[in-house]
């Protein structure tokens, strides 16, 4: 079996699994980082020359001689970050027939960037994750689903392990805890402060009865790591989970384009386009608003049974390609799909959420990835309001009224500075009387 120099992914004949050579090299990467946080501290004059050799590399194997440019910057990595040209480039590359294999130069490229010592560089890493991870899971449900041969995607598969394993070696065995207090007990904020002689007693009746004290119970928020070495179809979801908290981490530092990517596959994967998604709104939609007034005509005019139970039948639940439709003669809403429909297991979903979370009400982003984390939120309500997955249903539902809310304070908010400004500006304005000046004779 052919490796390639540096530990990088090499090619694999296996259908479900990674390369054992590329698995092992990660992990004896990430063994020798002697760093918790998985970053390694650099001088910028060691960083410089490191980042424009990677920029070199691929502007050479995506034959995009413009990314050149960037090597010129004061600081290259970020340039690369940052760069519109290299992200449309590296998602070209990723979205073609054949990417994701063991000897895929993108993959290899991406793996071993990653190991780079460089904070800067695993940035632009995880800048590319959702691209990685939405195209991966999507071709592996859509090769299931057509009962196929399986293609490899072992380069895929090394790169979401090296994020895996930092992120296990970061945590060191332990899970990730988080308190929540006891909801029995009186509030501060609600309750007054107990005197000292009703303290006293209170202590002196703790103290005689057999109850135990109260204490915040401990909920396990992430459970700990298990060190992996392939990425099997039982563990898929919770690897690509972990590489998703990985990117939640940094999201501050994402550009734009990533996260509205991934708003677009989590649509994809929720793949619920049913009218489920507007139900928490204010107004009914146009569809069920024509279905129920059709109805309501039809039972004024005497119609037979048989029209009422066509009306009926279009409300009704029915089965489609794409999904699971409240409506047989719903429209698609015209966006373009990049994925497909995948499951949703808590540890997948858990983090997708909270990325979910700081896309919609982050006050720093632009207002096409707050749309587009509206409209994947949607999909994910429906989604779930069909599964009945009760998590699921508090979070996005709390979302989706976080969102109105800060929707209707905006707009509050500019209508009434416009309405300030206007009165300004029509109010007449007294007219000042003369200054008179008296001047002695």
């Amino acid at each position: 079996m052919p490796t390639t120099a540096g530990g990088s992914p090499s090619s694999s004949s296996s259908t479900t699994t990674t390369t054992a050579s590329s698995a092992s090299a990660v992990t004896s990467t990430t063994v020798r980082n002697p760093n918790p946080g998985g970053d390694l501290m650099q001088s910028p004059l060691e960083s410089i020359p490191k980042a424009q050799s990677r920029i070199h590399a691929l502007a050479a194997l995506l034959a995009a001689p413009a990314l050149l440019s960037l090597a010129d910057s004061d600081r290259p990595a970020r340039s690369l970050l940052y760069s519109s040209e290299a992200y449309a480039a590296v998602s070209a590359a990723v979205s073609a027939p054949l990417s994701g294999s063991g000897d895929d130069p993108l993959c290899q490229w991406l793996y071993e960037t990653f190991q780079a010592s460089d904070p800067d560089l695993r940035l632009v890493v995880l800048s590319f994750l959702p691209l990685l991870s939405g195209i991966y899971l999507s071709r592996v449900v859509a090769t299931f689903a057509a009962d196929t041969h399986q293609p490899s995607l072992a380069g895929f598969e090394a790169v979401l392990l090296a994020l895996y394993s930092a992120e296990a070696k970061a945590r060191a065995g332990k899970p990730i805890l988080v308190s929540v207090p006891d909801l029995s007990q009186p509030s501060l904020y609600h309750s007054p402060r107990p005197t000292a002689a009703a303290a006293s007693s209170r202590r002196s009746a703790a103290s005689a009865s057999s109850r135990p004290a109260s204490q915040p119970s401990v909920g396990v928020l992430s459970p700990p790591l298990e060190p992996q070495i392939a990425v099997k179809s039982t563990k898929r979801a919770s690897i690509v989970g972990v590489a998703l908290e990985c990117y939640y981490k940094k999201i501050a530092l994402m550009p734009s384009r990533s996260k509205i990517d991934f708003c677009g596959f989590v649509a994809s994967w929720a793949g619920q386009d049913c009218s489920c998604r507007f139900e928490l709104d204010d107004e009914p939609t146009p569809t069920t608003t024509s279905s129920l007034s059709e109805i309501r005509n039809f039972s004024e005019d005497d119609a037979g049974v048989g029209n009422m139970a066509e009306q009926m039948g279009k409300l009704g639940i029915r089965e489609r390609p794409n999904g699971h439709q409240c409506n047989g003669e719903e429209k698609e809403s015209g966006r373009t799909s990049r994925g497909s429909r995948v499951l949703l297991p808590w540890e997948l979903l858990q983090p997708v959420l909270r990325i979910l979370g700081h896309c919609l009400l982050g006050p720093l982003n632009p207002q096409e990835v707050k749309d587009a984390a509206l409209m994947a939120v949607r999909c994910v309500y429906a989604r779930a309001s069909h599964e009945l997955l009760p998590q699921a249903i508090l979070a996005t539902r709390s979302l989706i009224q976080l969102d109105k809310n800060a929707r209707k304070a905006a707009k509050a908010a500019t209508m009434a500075g416009t309405a300030g400004t206007s009165s300004n500006t029509n109010t007449p304005k007294k007219l000042k009387k003369p200054e008179i000046l008296l001047v002695s004779k």
